[in-house]
C-alpha cells in the first residue's frame, strides 16, 4: 500500500518529465454548453472549499500551473462568446446559496 507521501512523489516525478512543460496545440471543437461546463469544472476545482480535501495531485501542482488552467477556462469562454452569460449564471448561482 502506498502512502500519501509516496503518491505525491510519483505525481511529482511524472510532472517533472522534461517534455511535460512543452506547449501543445489542441484543435478542439466542443459545444458552447460544454465550454460553460468545462469552465465551471475548472473554477470549482481551483476554488475547493477548506472542508474539501484536495487531491494529492492538486496539492503538488504549482500555483503558476493552476493560474494557467484558470486562464484556459476563461479563454474558452471568450472564444465561444460566453463570458457575459457565464458571469450572469455565476451571479444567479450565488444568489441561490
Amino acid at each position: 500500500m502506498m502512502t500519501t507521501n509516496d503518491v505525491a512523489k510519483v505525481f511529482d516525478t511524472v510532472l517533472s518529465i522534461p517534455s511535460m512543460n512543452d506547449v501543445v496545440k489542441i484543435d478542439l471543437k466542443i459545444s458552447r454548453k460544454n465550454v460553460l461546463l468545462l469552465n465551471h469544472v475548472i473554477e470549482r476545482g481551483l476554488s475547493a472549499k477548506d472542508n474539501d480535501k484536495p487531491s494529492i495531485l492538486m496539492t503538488s501542482i504549482q500555483e503558476e500551473n493552476l493560474q494557467e488552467l484558470k486562464l484556459l477556462g476563461e479563454e474558452c469562454l471568450q472564444k465561444a462568446g460566453l463570458i457575459e452569460l457565464s458571469e450572469k449564471l455565476s451571479v444567479l448561482g450565488d444568489t441561490i446559496k
